[in-house]
């Protein structure tokens, strides 16, 4: 085993829309960064779409995917004087 295992067993399956899982990518960066107008563009590009089931899958497949990779770095905390 050791610490750089190449074997892929957590990996899921290759998504069924592949731009799907690609604007669930977005999706999570954008949220991530706090950029709500790219937030609110990607929900109302959903909403427009007829979606199945399986490309809201691709979707959520996508937006977990780049949650699960951890922050580089962490927010700064706001430097307000307690009183």
């Amino acid at each position: 085993m050791g610490i750089f295992n190449r074997q892929n067993t957590g990996q899921k399956s290759t998504p069924a829309n592949p731009e799907m899982t690609e604007l669930g990518r977005d999706y999570a960066i954008a949220r991530r960064h706090g950029d709500r107008r790219a937030m609110s563009r990607i929900a109302r590009e959903l909403g427009s779409r007829e979606t199945t089931d399986a490309d809201r899958e691709a979707y959520r497949q996508g937006r977990d995917e780049y949650d699960s990779i951890p922050p580089a770095y962490s927010k700064p905390r706001r430097r307000t004087p307690r009183r």
